[in-house]
């Protein structure tokens, strides 16, 4: 078993990873699986989380590739189609598009996973992974020196590190330590989310309804179950969660146009204000940030965690390389690579789910037409609709 006591752990660990989200546990698990000196700092327990996360085909062929797939497959469902229509009332209306991953060569664009199941499986795999350090504590100060970086944390004991991973969310301390920024975009629109069951399958199909007031988009879940993202103004999210079951039930419904039949809403609504944040610097000396440490997106597109994944993936393959090689997992030339091979991925995915929601709430003609055509070219043209697919699911597009 992992050991859970860093009070006594005075040994300098090649890496030591802050936080215990699902993209600090993959972090942690792919080093220590690779032979990397890791430590796991887990920060405050968590509360129960209602939400879901779409794992992405690229994602899923990490999690596969770090030997994690296998747990957590049996509580996912597939998502084989992606279906988009137009629910607005506007002149320009899209045609309804489909895309299905059969025509791109997968079985499914990814799968849908509940995240207590996710981290609490993942957490599992780090608690029976012999080779890495795990200290259930927080991180209360980061003291960066020439050879290594030293962490105080919270039950009295410190850890040193060659290189720190700031996995530690929005809120990430080691973030703040390091003096790194966020450049903040804030949007006029809540998404809120609730898990229904409906009487109808779902059939492996994830729908999304474009209203103007963001999209509606209905995610499938084991059983007759789907996860719920609705993108609605501040006053209609309280309004909604103010709603009894049976009211929120007939009206998800309703936006749903009861293309699943009826619903019945689950326990565990939730509201949270859409905004994207970047980090002005990816790195600091000995520091490196991951997943929400290093960018918050929309839930729009599902690209936030799959995003967190691929910044993993980079830098535990650059880690890798360096612990093989004998070289300083934080030395100035890692950092930058690390930095060089992730900015311009994190901008690209920013930008276009900039673009696609601005281009939802725009009133201007124009942009509307724009938006549509664009549909209709995807719908029309199978190259430039294989290229985005492939793209979509952070596969490249050839």
């Amino acid at each position: 078993m992992a050991t859970e006591d860093a009070r006594n752990l005075k040994d300098l660990h090649d890496v030591v990873v802050v936080g215990a989200g699902p993209a600090g546990l993959v972090m942690a698990l792919g080093l220590a699986a690779r032979g990397v000196s890791t430590a796991l700092v887990t920060g405050p327990e968590r509360g129960v989380d209602h939400r879901t996360t779409a794992l992405l085909d690229g994602s899923v062929r990490i999690l596969e590739a770090f030997g994690l797939w296998e747990g957590l497959a049996p509580k996912a469902a597939p998502l084989r189609d992606m279906r988009i229509a137009d629910a607005t009332r506007r002149l320009f209306r899209a045609p309804e598009v489909t895309f299905r991953s059969a025509e791109i060569g997968l079985d499914a664009f990814g799968y849908n996973i509940e995240n207590d199941p996710l981290r609490l499986t993942l957490m599992a795999a780090a608690m029976a992974q012999p080779a890495l350090h795990i200290a259930r504590t927080s991180l209360t100060a980061l003291t960066v020196g020439e050879e290594a970086a030293r962490l105080d944390l919270a039950d009295g004991g410190q850890l040193r590190a060659r290189l720190v991973v700031g996995a530690d969310g929005r809120g990430s301390t080691v973030r703040a330590a390091a003096g790194i920024d966020l450049a903040t975009r804030a949007y006029p629109q809540v998404a809120f989310t609730a898990t229904v069951r409906h009487s109808r399958p779902h059939e492996d199909i994830s729908t999304e309804f474009h209203t103007e007031s963001g999209p509606f988009t209905l995610v499938p879940l084991p059983g007759e179950r789907s996860s719920i993202v609705c993108v609605v103004s501040e006053r209609e999210a309280v309004r909604l969660l103010g709603l009894s079951d049976e009211a929120l039930s007939r009206e998800l419904e309703t936006r749903a146009a009861s293309i699943l039949g009826r619903f019945e809403v689950l326990p565990g609504r939730g509201a949270f204000p859409l905004t994207a944040e970047t980090a002005e610097r990816l790195t600091a000396p000995r520091i490196a940030l991951i997943a929400e440490a290093a960018h918050i997106m929309p839930p729009i597109g599902a690209q936030g965690l799959n995003l967190g994944l691929r910044d993993v993936a980079e830098l535990v393959a650059i880690v890798e390389e360096a612990a093989a090689r004998g070289h300083d997992a934080g030395g100035p030339d890692l950092l930058e690579r690390y930095a060089r091979a992730r900015r311009p991925d994190i901008e690209g995915r920013m930008r276009a789910v900039d673009v696609l929601n601005r281009s939802l709430l725009s009133d201007v003609v124009p942009i509307q037409g724009v938006r549509g055509f664009g549909l209709y070219l995807l719908d029309r043209v199978g190259p430039l609709r294989r290229t985005v697919m492939k793209l979509g699911v952070g596969s490249r597009a050839a």
